[in-house]
């Protein structure tokens, strides 16, 4: 009873192409392949990004240690 036979997946398949069509799901799925094919090349870009800033920051940066003090400043109101 806890799992469902390929009877079961065919007689949702049938009922899910009835009721919507197969040109619907055909959009459907070219729809879902392109938003994940753009989120892939977002997630490629955005690394290959943070590696260029990291690479930026790498060749200006001279090791200097810099040392201060941070005061809050205060001003009177009239």
């Amino acid at each position: 009873m806890g799992s469902l036979s390929i009877w079961h997946w065919l007689i949702v398949l049938v009922v899910v192409v009835l009721i919507f069509g197969t040109k619907k799901l055909r959009n459907l799925g070219a729809d879902v392949g392109g938003a994940v094919k753009g989120f892939k090349d977002g997630m490629k870009s955005g690394d290959e990004a943070a590696a260029q800033a990291k690479a930026e920051i790498a060749a200006t940066s001279t090791g200097q240690t810099i040392e201060g003090e941070v005061k809050k400043e205060t001003t009177s109101k009239s």
